[in-house]
């Protein structure tokens, strides 16, 4: 016997969903990393790579286009010799700070009930 299908509680979102406009803004491997990195300050792109070790730069590259077109940075040339770079966030960007130190705070969490686990299943197989 299949099983019944449960209404769906919650408040349906006004127009667009928020929740999906906002996870498009910061869609794709390495954004919120990226974003991360240029909140307290514009970076240039070795700087970012430095930061982020694991990205490659073809990644690093297209991720940071994105952000520019969805409004989340800007991205300066400097007349310097030879020409650099530089990344900082727009008001958007700066927006998308808080949740996403909001997302961190919850990483932090699962990682120390994780470790409690870990270190648990350890002392029960002792």
């Amino acid at each position: 016997m299949p099983l019944k299908i449960r209404k769906n509680r919650s408040p349906k979102p006004v127009g667009t969903c928020s929740l999906t406009q906002c996870m498009q803004v910061i869609a794709g491997a390495w954004a919120p990393n990226v974003i991360w990195s240029l909140r307290a300050g514009p970076r240039r792109f070795n700087e970012l790579k430095i930061d982020i070790p694991p990205v490659s730069g073809k990644v690093l590259s297209a991720r940071l286009s994105e952000l520019e077109q969805r409004g989340v940075l800007l991205r300066h040339v400097r007349p310097t010799s030879p020409p650099s770079v530089e990344y900082e966030l727009t008001d958007l960007g700066h927006d998308l700070i808080p949740a996403l130190e909001a997302i961190v705070e919850v990483g932090h969490k699962l990682k120390q009930r994780r470790d409690f686990q870990q270190a648990a299943g350890a002392e029960a197989a002792e």
